[in-house]
């Protein structure tokens, strides 16, 4: 019995695969929403985008309401009973519409973040990461393998043209200053570029360590940049190191070498923007005037797989995601700004992303 069970729920499985990938989605939306309740979401809280496996499309959403201490996992299934599918990566709110980049499946999917339905997608996209808007009507996204960003209308979800990024296979994240935008390249490169966002064009580049990937703005204005030196070396060899940028004079004005042994990654920053938080195998705080790297964690790894950070710009609140095994459902741990353990959620498999809705 047992057996004949698992057959037809694989049978199904496999029927509802093809129907999803064959019909258009607004229309299989229409015919499997189901899900929570529209006051759901209706609290801060955070989103975190699940990357799932590569090649499996089981990449998922789950929601953490800060008040309640509540985590709603599967999130877009539930809701749209429609798959997030394959490999998510990030996921950006402009008002009160959110974007999920799905990396491997090559589109943007967005939905109303007080209910959790899906209001559209982006598609025509290569290998999507990141995504920034310069404006309500105006948004760039960055890619893996397109050597270009791409330019999409938030309203309308129209892509409206590309910024070629010769000699840059992989673009990743962004900060804007000004009317001039900084993106970091990251695949065997050293580069910043900088991109006019009023004509949209590439207008110049800064050196930096070896592969650029996570940046962020403090409070005056300044960049700073983590370089993962290839994964601990793997690749090209570099020197993973976090890097204060100059961004008026191109000018590195600080760099810190990090541990190659161990991964470098998820640069962020606190809400007054005056405290830097990353990984490398710990998780480190460390002042924006501080002349050398703190001499202990904010959070030692007891042996675990610290792979993904976030700080909620409203308190500061750190949180930490576990992806155990890769293939498992990951954890999250909640800590204050002083490393103060405050909550454990589960969520899906590896918990790479958070976006806060405030």
């Amino acid at each position: 019995m047992k057996q004949s069970i698992l057959h037809i729920s694989a049978v199904f499985f496999l029927l509802s695969v093809f129907l999803t990938g064959c019909m258009n989605d607004n229309a299989w939306i229409d015919a499997h929403r189901q899900g929570p309740s529209d006051q759901l979401l209706s609290n801060a809280g955070v989103f975190i985008v699940n990357e799932g496996n590569f090649m499996s499309g089981n990449a998922t959403l789950s929601f953490y309401d800060k008040a309640t201490a509540q985590t709603t996992n599967n999130l877009f299934y539930s809701t749209n009973g429609l798959p997030l599918g394959d490999v998510g990566q990030s996921m950006s709110i402009l008002d009160s519409l959110g974007y999920i980049a799905i990396n491997n499946s090559g589109k943007i999917y967005v939905i109303n973040t007080e209910t959790g339905k899906y209001s559209g997608k982006i598609t025509g996209l290569t290998s999507p990461r990141y995504i920034h808007f310069v404006s309500k009507q105006k948004a760039y996204v960055t890619d893996l393998y397109a050597s270009a960003i791409t330019i999409f209308n938030p309203i309308t979800f129209q892509i409206t043209g590309n910024i070629p990024t010769p000699g840059h296979a992989s673009t990743e994240q962004m900060v804007q200053i000004g009317r001039t935008l900084y993106v970091t390249c990251w695949s065997a490169d050293h580069t910043l570029l900088k991109i006019d966002t009023e004509n949209d064009s590439v207008t110049g580049e800064i050196k930096v360590g070896t592969q650029p990937k996570s940046m962020v703005k403090d409070k005056n204005n300044q960049l700073w940049v983590l370089c993962d030196g290839s994964l601990g070396g793997t690749t090209s060899g570099g020197q993973a190191e976090l890097q204060q940028v100059n961004p008026e004079t191109g000018q590195i004005e600080k760099s810190f070498a990090l541990n190659s042994d161990n991964i470098a990654s998820d640069l962020t920053i606190n809400a007054a923007r005056d405290t830097l938080c990353f990984i490398n195998n710990d998780v480190w705080q460390m002042p924006i005037t501080a002349s050398q790297l703190p001499a202990a964690p904010v959070l030692k790894n007891p042996g675990t797989i610290y792979y993904s950070l976030g700080v909620d710009p409203d308190n500061s609140d750190i949180y930490v995601s576990d992806a155990i095994d890769y293939l498992q459902r990951g954890l999250v741990y909640r800590l204050t700004a002083k490393g103060v353990p405050v909550d454990t959620l589960k969520t899906g498999i590896i918990p790479g992303f958070f976006c806060f809705k405030q």
